[in-house]
C-alpha cells in the first residue's frame, strides 16, 4: 500500500463517510471509492461493510486500521518535517478541533504564529467519537473541546470559549414555532447516542437527565455531525448543540430554538501530560494573554 492509500484508508476509518473523506483529502468521492476496492482487493478481504446509509469497519479494517495507524503517523510526520525544514520551519504544533468555529477563533491562531514564527501550526478536524484517541495516538498535539474532562493521562488547559446552547429541531417538529425551549422539554424526545465517549464527557453535553429527574433518552449512534443533522431533518431525534453550529451547519430544514436554563458549554485546550512541551505551553500562554472571546 502506498502512503496515500493508507491515508485514504485511516482517514475513511475516522470518517466513516466517503463524501467527508474526499473532502478532507481534497479528492473526489469515486477516488476514494477506488483506492478502497483497490486495497481490498490486493489484501483479499473486505475494510468496510458499505450500505446506502452507512458505512462501518468489518473486523479486518479495524485490525488494519491499529495496526498501521502508529507507522502511517511515524512516516507522515518523518515527511512533514522534511518539509518544514526545508520552509525554514523547525517545529510544528497539531491541534484537533472538536468545534467547527475555527476562523471565530483566529486572533488565537495569528498570536500564536506572530509570536512563534518558527513553528507550523497546524489545525485538524477531531471527531467526537472516541475523542481523546487523537491526543494518546499522537496525531494531535492539543486538543479543542467541551469541558470537563478528567482523564488521567490528559491535562487540562485554560479555557477558550463558551458558547450557549440550542436545540436543532426539524422545521416541521412541534417544538419548532416556540421561540426557545427548557431542557425539561426535551425530556420527551430522543436525542442522538455516541459511541466510546466517557459518560461524564457526554453528560456535560447533553444531561442524561433534566433537573426534575425525568431521562433524556438516547436514541440512534451517530458518527459525525451529517448523521446527526440527517436524524434531526427526519424528526428522529432533537438535538442540543452549541451555538456556533447555527452559523456553521445552517439548514432550511432545521430550526434552532434558545435554549433557556442551561449554562453555556466551556470549550478548552487539553493535551497528554507526559507529553507537555514549551509549544503546549506557548499556545496555553496565548489564550491566557488573550481572554475569552465573546462569540
Amino acid at each position: 500500500m502506498e502512503l496515500r492509500d493508507i491515508e485514504i484508508f485511516l482517514t475513511l476509518a475516522d470518517e466513516l463517510h466517503f463524501g467527508r473523506t474526499a473532502q478532507r483529502l481534497h479528492l473526489t468521492p469515486a477516488r476514494v471509492s477506488q483506492a478502497i476496492k483497490k486495497q481490498e482487493r490486493a489484501l483479499g478481504a473486505a475494510l468496510f461493510n458499505r450500505t446506502s446509509r452507512t458505512v462501518r469497519l468489518t473486523p479486518f479494517g479495524r485490525q488494519l486500521r491499529e495496526d498501521l495507524r502508529p507507522i502511517y503517523l511515524t512516516l507522515a510526520d518523518t515527511v512533514r518535517r522534511a518539509k518544514d525544514t526545508a520552509r525554514g520551519k523547525t517545529a510544528r504544533l497539531s491541534i484537533g478541533m472538536m468545534p467547527v468555529n475555527a476562523h471565530e477563533l483566529r486572533p488565537f491562531w495569528d498570536t500564536f504564529r506572530a509570536r512563534h514564527p518558527h513553528c507550523e501550526l497546524r489545525l485538524r478536524h477531531a471527531s467526537f467519537v472516541d475523542p481523546f484517541a487523537g491526543l494518546r495516538s499522537g496525531e494531535f498535539d492539543i486538543l479543542v473541546t467541551w469541558l470537563p474532562v478528567e482523564e488521567p493521562d490528559l491535562s487540562v488547559g485554560p479555557i477558550l470559549f463558551k458558547d450557549r446552547r440550542v436545540l436543532a429541531v426539524a422545521a416541521d417538529h412541534e417544538l419548532a414555532p416556540r421561540a426557545s425551549a427548557s431542557v425539561e422539554d426535551i425530556a420527551f424526545y430522543q436525542h442522538s447516542g455516541a459511541r466510546s465517549t466517557p459518560d461524564y464527557w457526554e453528560d456535560s453535553f447533553i444531561p442524561f437527565h433534566t433537573p426534575r429527574g425525568r431521562t433524556i433518552e438516547r436514541g440512534p449512534l451517530v458518527a459525525n455531525m451529517d448523521e446527526l443533522l440527517s436524524l434531526v431533518s427526519n424528526g428522529e431525534i432533537v438535538n442540543l448543540l452549541p451555538a456556533h453550529s447555527t452559523r456553521y451547519w445552517p439548514r432550511p430544514d432545521i430550526v434552532w430554538l434558545p435554549i433557556t436554563d442551561m449554562e453555556p458549554l466551556a470549550y478548552g485546550i487539553v493535551w497528554r501530560t507526559e507529553t507537555e512541551n514549551d509549544l503546549v505551553r506557548a499556545f496555553a500562554q496565548v489564550i491566557t494573554d488573550l481572554g475569552t472571546p465573546p462569540l
